[in-house]
């Protein structure tokens, strides 16, 4: 797997992750629906170590399905969502793939929170779908 690079819009945040993805996929929860402003987040997930940033993050903590704690750095600036993490998945760092500079290679392969789609979202049927959060 090449590096990984990416940025914010304005470009006060940026990152470089150099690890393969442990995963990538897209979650239909509603808290990712309201983070993204669309129908579903999709995300690669990087150990944390793997991921280095540059520039200030301000984080908004909550709490997910799970009951665990769930937290997203954006930028203040432009407030872009540029990583979230869930505590839930220990030493994972997800890193949003609109903020990739190079997003044409992401291939989801797997969709959570599949109860929660909206109704209209017709995606490739090979990916695995999950209900709520896989165990």
């Amino acid at each position: 797997m090449p590096l990984m690079k990416g940025s914010c819009r304005c470009g006060s945040v940026s990152y470089a992750a150099d690890a393969d993805p442990v995963f990538t996929g897209l979650c239909h929860c509603h808290n990712c629906q309201k983070e993204t402003g669309s129908a579903f987040s999709v995300v690669i997930a990087v150990p944390m170590p793997a991921l280095s940033m540059t520039g200030k993050t301000k984080v908004f903590d909550s709490v997910g399905d799970s009951g665990k704690s769930t937290h997203r750095a954006f930028c203040p600036e432009c407030g872009t969502s540029v990583t979230h993490w869930a505590d839930i998945l220990e030493g994972l760092i997800m890193i949003n793939v609109g903020t990739l500079d190079d997003p044409s290679w992401v291939k989801p392969t797997m969709q959570i929170y599949c109860d929660s789609a909206q109704p209209w979202v017709k995606l490739d049927s090979d990916m695995q779908s999950c209900p709520k959060m896989p165990a």
